[in-house]
């Protein structure tokens, strides 16, 4: 059912590439503002808030439970005013089970967000970079491929 629900998608305005696997479970908040390349997998349970444009990169994984939020609030506003920031999800990135990305947040390419890990800002040295905690902190760099 991967090709019906990424026809779907379609339908409402997402830009999806080839060979992408989305699971049932997984809830997109407004498909008009999603990009997702080829060889993507989308696991179970995974939850797209993008409020901004959220772009999955070529060869990328967000494993279940992953939480990619593009919304805020802004609490110095007596208003709390909602604020939206865009995401970015580089090439052979993975987000881990249940890691939480934040709003404008770019995960590098080959990146990889440890289980549980919250990134709620872009690693400066991030590329082929693990990260793991709350906040999350490179611990190791992993071997780049293709």
């Amino acid at each position: 059912m991967h090709a019906w629900r990424v026809s779907l998608l379609r339908l409402f305005g997402a830009r999806i590439g080839q060979q992408v696997h989305i699971h049932a479970s997984c809830h997109v908040w407004a498909p008009w503002q999603l990009e997702i390349a080829d060889r993507v997998g989308i696991g179970e349970r995974v939850i797209i808030y993008n409020m901004g444009s959220l772009r999955i990169g070529r060869e990328a994984v967000i494993s279940q439970g992953a939480h990619l939020c593009g919304g805020t609030h802004d609490y110095n506003d007596p208003s709390f005013q909602l604020m939206a920031a865009d995401i970015h999800i580089g090439d052979q990135a993975w987000v881990c089970t249940e890691a939480f990305i934040g709003p404008g947040v770019t995960v590098p390419r080959g990146c990889v967000v440890g289980a549980r890990a919250v990134l709620m800002r872009t690693p400066l040295d991030g590329e082929w970079g693990v990260f793991a905690g709350n906040p999350a902190n490179k611990i190791k760099t992993r071997r780049a491929h293709g």
